[in-house]
């Protein structure tokens, strides 16, 4: 994952690093799907009402909470379909020549995870997934630590998801968005305290025998969402609320447009023609985009 931390005193930075660095240890302790001696992991094989951590009840609660606002577009229970479609392991590892099987079922949602306080339960059988809720959180708390320990204006950038707490520079926090050589990009300013999040259908791509896939799968078909949009950016209060939106939008297709009017919220979508449709006011932009 690619990882970008920027401050506005230049002597916070080797601390500000560090307390990036433990927050995201924490995380991939608490939740990811790929350590197996993972928090989630010992979860979801128990099959029981188990107390959790204060950092993993946080976690899913967020995921949950994005499930319910997305009416289930965001769902943390897709980690078996993504295992079946090839993404078993870190990404730079999935291609495989093997074919893949076409066959889909629907055999878990989000309503059945439970969470009463850092009381949790999550089904056997039922794989669960925080992946692009639990990177926004990170960064959210990435920005939020750095700043804490430091004094200063922090912008955390985690693959695409947004994080920024204190003060900006004068200018506003500078912020390219772009998602690949060919990409219309431009240039942002973000405000204080603002958070961005970038989702998108041309990252974590990988093959399986000859078909080409991506990370964002709608739990209703099992399948990639259909590349209705390369890109979908979102500002919004935190970086977990922008996350939700991009992601729900890109499964949302072209209904995505009207959804995000009806919130309000800043918006950037690149569709697969390459046209670039922005709603919400959405920042204004400082330097021309390039094809």
């Amino acid at each position: 994952m690619d990882m970008q931390i920027i401050v506005t005193d230049p002597d916070a930075l080797a601390a500000a690093r560090r307390a990036v660095d433990a927050e995201l240890d924490a995380i991939d302790a608490a939740a990811s799907r790929f350590n197996p001696d993972s928090e989630i992991n010992g979860l979801t094989r128990s099959g029981r009402p188990t107390e959790v951590s204060e950092l993993l009840a946080e976690l899913l609660g967020a995921a949950l909470a994005a499930a319910q606002q997305t009416d289930g577009d965001v769902d943390p229970t897709i980690g078996a379909r993504l295992i079946d479609l090839g993404y078993d392991r870190e990404i730079a590892a999935v291609n495989s020549a093997v074919p893949l099987a076409v066959s889909v079922s629907r055999a878990a949602d989000w309503s059945m995870i439970r969470l009463d306080g850092r009381t949790a339960a999550v089904p056997l059988g039922v794989v669960v997934d925080l992946g692009s809720t639990a990177k926004a959180v990170a960064a959210d708390r990435c920005a939020a630590r750095a700043h804490r320990i430091t004094g200063a204006g922090v912008l955390v950038n985690l693959g695409g998801d947004i994080a920024t707490a204190g003060d900006a520079p004068g200018e506003g926090w500078q912020v390219l968005v772009c998602d690949g050589d060919d990409e219309p990009a431009t240039t942002v300013a973000l405000s204080p305290g603002v958070a961005m999040a970038t989702s998108s259908t041309l990252r974590r791509r990988w093959r399986r025998g000859r078909r080409a896939l991506h990370h964002i799968v709608d739990p209703r078909s099992g399948w990639p969402a259909e590349p209705v949009w390369r890109t979908v950016s979102v500002v919004a209060a935190s970086c977990l609320k922008a996350n939700t939106v991009s992601t729900a939008a890109v499964i949302r297709g072209w209904r995505a447009l009207d959804w995000i009017r009806a919130q309000g919220l800043p918006a950037r979508l690149v569709d697969s023609d390459g046209i670039v449709h922005t709603l919400g006011g959405w920042p204004a932009e400082h330097s021309g985009g390039r094809r």
